[in-house]
């Protein structure tokens, strides 16, 4: 019997045959070509593109129908990489200058794409090169002439064992063959996880070497919510996890079952349950899984994959859709965060505009207000639709509170001397993501009208860690006794001006810690809609005080694992 730690990223228990699935190898050709076979590769690319468009959109259709439109709404991205006209004419015009066959000019542009993509600071955004790698390997099969098994042929159902899962890979499976994920990297954030999390499967990732331990066949436990993977687990090992893993599925109806109730302690304590949202589309699936209002909406895909930029209608119709389809709930919008870098192949900002380390979010936008303002303007002119509210992210300081502020205030004048309504008493709240906003949360507190803490950055830049890099990704521990120090005084300080504090990043859906998280004093949590449920249960099941005094023995804990494990106890006490 072995036992293997990774990356909790769907939780869940699963038991059964491991399913090993080999890194896809691609060998491309290098080959001159003559002038007069240019014309013949540039068909052949776009023969390529074509018919992986067309396997995209069949993919699409069929998750769209097993699985619902916003886990296929994945594959957009993968379809705007295959009508970026920026790549296409970048492949025939290095075709037409060098002369290599299309399939090795395709292969080096596409390097060059997904070192741009490492580079970029965003974790998220980062994790985004699973698309372009995706789309690309697709290409190149059809280039090539190449095929690939698909996942959706297992015949049993088994436990996929990989160096890493594409979008396609995850979003071809069928559940009712695939009992688990775990990969040798990836984090919380992957397509692995997302995926995982739709299907409502275990998923473990960043499992360094799984693939060399594990071969096809093998008996594996996976416990999704622990990140732990055992290989041929002992009988009495075996026991205690398939016990556990009927308990586990008792429950699931319980949770179901209140997912339309307000989040209530016992002793009548309310907290406000939210959704973390990146699409309009995504709204249904908000309300089905009983969400009060939208935590967290990202707007940077408004901006990717694009020449151009967002028109303030653009934005302005998909706020306006979101603030009515969310009445009476609130809609907290986070404004652009992103930075220079990621600009640069869309829109041909000029060579100034070179990225430089910490260049994005709000400091971005302080820069560039003549993008943060077509933003602001449109958010402005949809608060009059529904309970709108608008966050900055990355804020370091008073001084970048103060100065977007002021950029939002000009804004409202233009819109004043314009006659355009809005609504002058928007609610205007801070990320808190850096350790130095942390610190000086008290000051924030008096200009900010509600604090939202992404726990994504705010652990990475106070441990040191980069949660992407599988070499340190062991590092990164939001139970860690530091970052629980950071959460409480910002709870505190917010408390202290009478304002609230809400938090969006993982560790808000993370069901081990919501006890936690509660008795800190945290007044709003958002997530992903799929996990709503289970958080209601469990905020429901406890009292108040309990949950108080849970986070104070939290705090005396000397390290991030000694408090995992004590909150995992505490969680089982109450799921039971």
């Amino acid at each position: 019997m072995i036992k293997l730690k990774g990356i909790a990223a769907a939780s869940g228990i699963s038991i059964g045959p491991a399913y090993r699935v080999g890194k896809e190898e691609l060998t491309i050709p290098k080959e001159a070509i003559s002038e007069q076979d240019v014309p013949l590769q540039i068909q052949l690319f776009e023969e390529a593109l074509i018919k992986t468009r067309r396997e995209i959109i069949e993919l699409q259709k069929k998750i769209g129908a097993e699985m619902g439109q916003d886990e296929a709404q994945i594959f957009d991205a993968h379809l705007l990489v295959l009508e970026d006209r920026m790549l296409i004419e970048e492949i025939i015009s290095r075709l037409k200058k060098e002369r290599f066959n299309v399939a090795f000019i395709f292969s080096e542009v596409l390097k060059k794409y997904i070192e741009v993509f490492s580079k970029i600071e965003d974790e998220y955004l980062k994790e985004r090169i699973a698309d372009i790698n995706d789309v690309g390997r697709r290409i190149l099969r059809n280039l090539l002439g190449k095929s690939r098994m698909a996942l959706s042929d297992l015949q049993e159902r088994v436990i996929v064992v990989a160096h890493d899962l594409s979008p396609s890979d995850t979003a071809a499976m069928h559940k009712k063959n695939v009992s688990a994920f775990v990969t040798d990297i990836g984090g919380k954030t992957s397509h692995t996880a997302i995926m995982a999390k739709a299907l409502e499967i275990p998923a473990v990732v960043g499992v360094e070497g799984v693939t060399l331990k594990i071969k096809s066949g093998d008996i594996l436990i996976v416990d999704g919510s622990m990140g732990m993977v055992i290989i041929n687990p002992d009988e009495e090992t075996l026991r205690i996890y398939q016990d556990e893993d009927v308990r586990l599925r008792g429950i699931t109806e319980e949770f179901l079952a209140v997912k339309d109730l307000p989040a209530i302690t016992r002793d009548e304590h309310r907290v406000e349950i939210t959704a973390n949202i990146e699409f309009p589309d995504e709204v249904p699936s908000v309300k089905l899984h009983g969400a009060e209002g939208i935590g967290l909406y990202r707007t940077e895909f408004f901006y990717m994959n694009r020449k151009d930029l967002p028109s303030e209608e653009e934005h302005y119709q998909a706020y306006k859709y979101v603030a009515e389809a969310m009445q009476p709930h609130s809609v907290i919008i986070r404004t652009l965060d992103l930075g220079g870098d990621k600009f640069l192949s869309q829109f041909n900002i000029p060579q100034e505009m070179e990225p430089f380390l910490g260049w994005r979010a709000i400091r971005f936008c302080l820069a560039r207000p003549d993008i943060f303002k077509v933003q602001l303007r449109a958010i402005l002119r949809a608060s009059v639709h529904g309970d709108l509210r608008l966050m900055y992210p990355m804020i370091s300081g008073i001084e970048e509170l103060r100065q977007a502020n002021q950029i939002l205030a000009e804004v409202k004048e233009e819109l004043r001397n314009k006659g355009i309504p809005f609504n002058a008493d928007i609610q205007v709240g801070a990320m808190i993501e850096v350790p130095s906003a942390a610190m000086t949360a008290d000051i924030l507190a008096q200009e900010a009208d509600f604090f939202s803490i992404g726990t994504n950055d705010l652990i990475q830049y106070s441990l040191a860690v980069d949660r992407v890099n599988e070499k340190v990704a062991y590092l990164y521990e939001p139970a860690h006794p530091a970052v629980l120090r950071l959460i409480r005084n910002i709870i505190q300080a917010a408390h202290q001006a009478n304002i609230k504090v809400g938090m969006c990043g993982e560790m808000a859906g993370e069901p081990s810690f919501v006890l936690i998280l509660l008795g800190l004093g945290l007044d709003e949590f958002s997530m992903p809609p799929q996990v709503i449920p289970q958080l209601k249960y469990i905020i429901r099941a406890v009292a108040f005080k309990e949950a108080q005094d849970i986070a104070v023995e939290a705090l005396k804990l000397s390290t991030g694992k000694e408090v995992e494990e004590f909150a995992q106890v505490k969680f089982r006490e109450i799921v039971r």
